[in-house]
């Protein structure tokens, strides 16, 4: 039970303290299931990630349903999604209720766009982190593939089919040469 309440706890931090959407909160999930509760390794992290960002859904929300999962199972999943969801879930409804009121205030749009730097710097961070380590050519595929989603407008699904596509080749083509 004290498990699940560290999960709780951990993406409830996580939720309340993060602005900007799923991937602002990817640095923070990342820093705290790998360095403050060594939950998980950066290599399941990574592992993780990936897959959470191929699954459906927000990608924060599905990091939380999959390191739950994979420290405690399925309440540690329940857990970690109601931490991570009662913080935007509560935030939004308190500016649903008093938005009418607050919309034209300067002092709010001051505050949000102050924030935009910080919430881009969030985005950025997890980017660079993950990229550390990789071959140059891997990065080179990666900034390849970012331009060919925000320049050319290419689909990031058949983006992440190809990428699946090309690993499968090339651990085929590896393997082939490794037996021989």
């Amino acid at each position: 039970m004290r498990e699940l309440f560290e999960i709780f706890w951990s993406f409830l931090k996580i939720g309340a303290f993060t602005f900007g959407g799923g991937y602002a909160m990817i640095p923070l999930i990342q820093h705290e299931v790998i360095n403050n509760r060594s939950w998980l390794s950066k290599e399941e992290f990574i592992e993780l990630l990936t897959i959470a960002q191929a699954a459906p859904g927000p990608i924060a929300l599905n990091t939380a349903v999959f390191v739950g999962y994979k420290h405690r199972g399925y309440w540690g999943a329940v857990s970690a999604v109601l931490g991570v969801v009662i913080p935007s879930f509560t935030i939004i409804l308190f500016v649903a209720i008093f938005f009418a009121s607050m919309r034209d205030n300067r002092w709010v749009d001051a505050a949000f766009k102050g924030m935009r730097p910080a919430v881009v710097a969030l985005i950025v961070a997890p980017i660079v982190g993950l990229a550390k380590g990789l071959h140059w050519t891997l990065i080179a595929v990666a900034a390849a593939t970012a331009l060919l989603v925000w320049y050319f407008g290419f689909s990031p699904i058949w983006v992440l089919i190809a990428g699946a596509i090309g690993g499968a080749l090339w651990v085929a083509k590896r393997g082939e040469e490794g037996q021989q």
